[in-house]
């Protein structure tokens, strides 16, 4: 029984320490850094392919490079 309530209490605290950092990240995120130059935005197109397009592309290129180098098939 004691187990449950510690559990519970950790989940409660872990959960809430979450929250409250989803919470305040937009407002870290108004103010700039004193020297801070910020660049222009980047498009719709130009993230998903930086955040989805780029990592799949890398991911097949090192496994087929990997396939390509598996000298523990028979020949």
């Amino acid at each position: 029984m004691g187990n449950k309530k510690n559990a519970l209490r950790a989940g409660t605290v872990i959960g809430g320490t979450a929250l409250l950092s989803l919470l305040a990240s937009p407002a870290f995120a108004v103010t700039h850094d004193d020297g801070a130059d910020p660049g222009p935005g980047i498009s719709v197109g130009e993230t998903i392919g930086v955040f989805v397009v780029l990592p799949i592309v890398l991911f097949l290129l090192i496994a087929a490079a990997v396939s390509l180098t598996d000298k523990s098939r028979k020949q």
